[in-house]
């Protein structure tokens, strides 16, 4: 069957008692909503906290496996970021800032991207959420949902739109330990320029964003940017201009998923679920329901291939909680009521208190012409694709040193594979009255309107991963390195873009919001 025209191919159902019914677990941690960028900054770590409020009134807890993550360790970053630049993470303040100039202007930590009391701590805490769900996933489950992930914007070396650590391109990582091949799917308003980046020179990982185009932050995405050596034809963008709406964006989105999916055949399937496209966003320009943007998740959903949900930017906190909750629902094959029910921040959602806001009225700005054009284009940059790339596993890493355990005294659910390095001791249930009082009585935030990182060694497979380590490595031109520390094998990723390409100066996230208050 052709599934480019929005079918789903082989899927299952996405209602019903029929085998639609999937194994989902959810990872949560309640302090996540006391961290707080500063006064006036648009990124609000409370409207998770929220989101988790939604989804306990709604009763969504009781129908899937609520984990605290294990914060993601100093070992566990470096895969992917810079030992250096995770040095600095964890040691800068607010209070010892001022004695890093020069290193905060390395590391682009400032206005953007500020230092606030335990940013360490959130950066650890949102990752460890997304390698846990990948890990969740390598083993038998099919939906992991972190809905304090999804920061895309993150570099190697440098913190970028609100992100600080990529936890997106961890996850990938992880889920490469065991799929040949990894999908990534980005929703947000804004491009997913830092995990494209990571990957944009491997054939085992594709990138697919939408997003606006134009004079926009980050300024990268060009639909002429489609990946390189390797991974030329593995990086998709579709530039999209202000106001789309529903039925234009899907005009897109489910024939071009759908062909993804026919040919590349990914293993599993990241997709990045940033709130900011949605109508009535406080830094985005779209139109987008959130109905129509769960839409997205739903079509994923009906291939039945193990999915990761993550967040990402939504700067309208009410309307991010309101879509990530009704996703959630979407993940777990319920539709929920509209009424919205009591709840700790029922004040938030009036004056209706209902789930879902009507997109407003503004100008759709792509014309079916130009969505013709996105659509055609492509479509036939797909067809230069050889089907299911045929990529030669690395040998997995060793065990981890960790306790033997006798695993018929386990929790089947909660078994840590010997295969992952990443430790899951953290990542248990959370007790019955956590799970449901974690968002009753909890500080809300006032509101306001490189490990010694080889770089001269390149995984065969341009691969931004660490070296696997081993005895003999599978994949040909990749040498041994001093103790075999993790090494990040990307080009782009190690020295900057290796390919050239018109890449924008730094631009600031927050001259959009004020763009938009200038606005007429």
């Amino acid at each position: 069957m052709d599934i480019s025209a929005g079918g789903g191919g082989n899927s299952l159902p996405t209602t019903g008692a029929d085998g639609s019914k999937r194994r989902v677990c959810y990872f949560y941690d309640a302090e996540v909503g006391n961290y707080y960028y500063g006064q006036g900054h648009p990124m609000k770590p409370h409207r998770i906290r929220m989101t988790h409020a939604l989804l306990a009134h709604y009763g969504l807890l009781d129908e899937m496996q609520v984990l605290k993550p294990h914060p993601a360790r100093d070992r566990d970053l470096c895969r992917f970021h810079a030992d250096d630049y995770v040095s600095f993470l964890r040691s800068v303040t607010p209070e010892t800032q001022q004695d890093q100039i020069r290193a905060l202007k390395r590391f682009n930590v400032g206005e953007d991207c500020p230092v606030f009391d335990g940013l360490y701590s959130f950066c650890q805490t949102y990752a460890g959420g997304s390698v846990g769900g990948a890990v969740k996933l390598n083993h038998g489950h099919d939906i992991a949902i972190n809905w304090a992930g999804g920061l895309h914007h993150a570099k190697k070396c440098e913190a970028s739109g609100f992100c600080y650590v990529n936890d997106i391109v961890l996850a990938i990582l992880e889920l490469l330990k065991y799929h040949q091949r990894v999908l990534y799917v980005d929703i947000d308003i804004h491009h997913g320029d830092g995990v494209e980046e990571a990957f944009y020179t491997t054939d085992r990982v594709m990138t697919v964003s939408f997003h606006k185009f134009g004079d926009y932050f980050p300024g990268t995405g060009d639909i002429r940017d489609v990946g390189h050596s390797k991974g030329k034809y593995y990086s998709l963008n579709v530039p999209l201009d202000d106001g789309i709406d529903d039925e234009s964006y899907q005009s897109l989105f489910k024939p071009i998923m759908g062909k993804v999916m026919e040919i590349f055949r990914p293993g599993a399937v990241v997709l990045q679920c940033g709130a900011d496209s949605l109508s009535g966003d406080r830094l985005g320009c779209f139109n987008l329901s959130i109905k129509g943007h769960a839409e997205c998740v739903r079509f994923m959903r009906s291939f039945n291939v193990p999915v990761l949900l993550l967040g990402g930017g939504g700067y309208t906190i009410r309307n991010v909680a309101r879509c990530w909750c009704y996703e959630t629902g979407v993940a777990l094959g319920h539709e929920l009521t509209d009424k919205m029910p009591l709840n700790e921040y029922y004040e938030y959602f009036g004056p209706d208190y209902t789930l879902h806001v009507a997109p407003s009225n503004m100008e759709n700005k792509n014309t079916h012409r130009h969505l013709d054009e996105i659509r055609s284009r492509l479509l036939e940059n797909l067809t230069k694709l050889r089907h299911a790339p045929s990529v030669q596993f690395q040998e997995r890493p060793p065990e981890a040193e960790q306790p033997e355990q006798d695993e018929d005294q386990e929790n089947p659910d909660e078994r840590h594979h010997a295969d992952s390095d990443v430790e899951m001791d953290d990542a248990k249930p959370l007790e019955d009255s956590e799970r449901r009082t974690s968002t009753q009585g909890a500080r809300v935030k006032r509101e306001s309107a490189e490990t010694e990182v080889t770089t001269d060694q390149q995984d065969g497979n341009g691969v931004a991963s660490e070296q696997v380590r081993g005895p003999e490595p599978v994949a040909d031109g990749v040498g041994s390195s001093k103790q075999n520390p993790p090494i990040d094998a990307s080009p782009m990723a190690i020295d900057g873009p290796a390919v050239v390409r018109a890449e924008p100066e730094r631009s600031n996230k927050l001259q959009e919001q004020q763009a938009l208050h200038q606005k007429p």
